[in-house]
Order: C-alpha cells, then structure tokens, then sequence
C-alpha cells in the first residue's frame, strides 16, 4: 500500500508538473495513443516515475537540467527489477521534437 507521504508527492508532482510534462500529457492521456492507457507521476516501488503504461510495463521519463547531474542508476534498476522498460526524452524534446517523441514511445509499446 502506498505511503501517505509518497500520495502527497505523486499529487505535488501532478500539480507542478514541467511544461513538457503537461505538453506529452495531452498526447498520452485518455488513451490516445493506440489505446493503450497511461498514468501520470505514479509510483513503482520507492520511486515515482512521470508517466507509465501498466499494461506493457512501459515507464517514460521527461527529464529537465537537474537529471544531468543525477546518477539514477539505482533507480532504474529497482524499476527495471519490477518488470518495467524504461524510455527517457530531454524537456527539449518534448517542445521541438513531439512527432519524434510519440513515434519513439508507440515503437516501445509495439515491443
């Protein structure tokens, strides 16, 4: 069962989002892309992941200048041993590439 604290965060996270989260998040909600169903700021484990897709244990992360100093590799290993693929996009690309973007995330939930 999920922490109160962990619900506090994932609700923070949804309210504050990125303006590139909020931009996918239009393309990704109510099933758009292929039917298939996401879930915004969701937590897998200790960690709460942007978006993911249950269904084909698809997690895609927006990540912003505070990622590049980050080592996650911890992180992605403990979502990884959950079963979960992991796609990453630059803030960026999200802005100046969204046709790139989606089409990267629908070859993944192809797999």
């Amino acid at each position: 069962m999920r922490g109160g604290c962990q619900i506090k965060g994932a609700r923070r996270l949804r309210r504050d989002a990125t303006g590139a989260e909020r931009k996918l998040w239009l393309t990704l909600r109510d099933r758009q892309i292929d039917g298939f169903k996401f879930r915004r700021q969701q937590d897998i484990g200790p960690y709460i992941v942007d978006f993911v897709c249950h269904e084909c244990r698809l997690v895609v992360e927006i990540d912003g200048g505070q990622h590049a100093a980050m080592d996650e590799t911890a992180r992605n290993a403990r979502i990884q041993a959950d079963g979960y693929r992991i796609i990453r996009f630059w803030n960026n690309e999200a802005f100046s590439n969204p046709d790139g973007v989606l089409m990267s995330i629908r070859e993944e939930l192809r797999r």
